[in-house]
């Protein structure tokens, strides 16, 4: 039987409560050497929904998984039409505050890096260069068949030229980029081949169900070993991909700071959990740090 990927969690009632104190992420990001984590959650205020918190996608929406996108044609058809949809809308979101807040701290070599299991490429466009993705780019596009790799502007592109007219009015846009509609409404729409060899197109990101690349992993775990700290920002830690780095870090005595509004997987090994927005929270310790952060992101190159 198909098992299905860990969606959600049931927060434990001894997880410790969450806090407004700033200090001990303002003190972390003082001594340096600090390790990102972000999640879903820090991109709520650039206009692009999280999966679990209030008004979560994940309460009308299950996101497509990998076993179900290899698995049949119908899948492939009704995830490309609603994902088209979705990037008309996900491609113009801007970085916020929290996005500019981490890039100015980079800058300031507060940080020993960012691992994002965002897939909105906002923490390179608020001006964050030491980046892992650990779940991809929604921005790039690979073949399963052979393996090469293309901008998703020049699949967007030949899908408007193969589904002329499509202008379907969805209900909701998703963290990944998926647009909530009927399957009437994605009838009839067409999925275009890989140029080079004719195969089956994915966007380059780590579906549900799907496992993140061996090195990729191993990387973010070096990270972990040679920051002092490691700050968790809008994560719920409900999956393991996240979770392992906490768990790493709290083994190894380092501290473990989460800035999230609700309860996380990952608070029984923290110090403390600041429940407050994320722009609010980072801008009000750039400024304990008397560090300025942008009030507009960089234009795009």
């Amino acid at each position: 039987m198909r098992m299905r990927p860990t969606l959600s969690w049931t927060p434990a009632e001894d997880l410790p409560p969450g806090t407004t104190d700033l200090e001990p992420v303002a003190d972390a990001l003082g001594t340096g050497g600090v390790l990102v984590l972000s999640g879903a959650g820090l991109s709520t205020e650039s206009g692009i929904p999280d999966y679990r918190g209030e008004g979560g996608s994940l309460s009308r929406h299950t996101p497509m998984t990998y076993q179900d996108f290899v698995g049949g044609a119908q899948a492939r058809r009704r995830y490309w039409a609603r994902s088209h949809l979705g990037w008309r809308t996900f491609g113009r979101a801007l970085p916020n505050a929290g996005h500019r807040a981490v890039a100015a701290f980079e800058r300031h070599g507060l940080l020993s890096g960012v691992i994002t299991q965002n897939v909105d490429g906002l923490h390179q466009a608020a001006g964050s260069e030491d980046v892992v993705e650990l779940h991809g780019a929604l921005d790039r596009v690979v073949c399963l068949s052979c393996g090469a790799r293309s901008a998703r502007r020049e699949l967007a592109r030949r899908l408007e030229e193969a589904n002329p007219g499509f202008e379907p009015v969805a209900a909701g846009i998703n963290p990944d980029g998926d647009a909530d509609l009927t399957d009437d409404q994605v009838a009839g729409f067409r999925v275009v081949p890989c140029t080079v060899c004719g195969g089956i197109l994915k966007p380059d990101v780590v579906f549900f169900g799907e496992t993140v690349p061996p090195q990729r992993v191993e990387h973010c775990r070096e990270l972990v070993r040679a920051a002092s700290s490691l700050l968790v920002l809008g994560s719920s830690l409900t999956v393991m991909s996240g979770l392992r780095f906490v768990r790493q870090a709290a083994q190894a005595g380092k501290p473990v700071l989460i800035v999230n509004r609700d309860p996380t997987r990952g608070d029984r090994h923290a110090l403390t959990r600041v429940a407050l927005p994320l722009g609010t929270a980072l801008t009000t310790v750039a400024d304990r740090l008397g560090i300025a952060v942008d009030r507009q992101a960089p234009p795009s190159p």
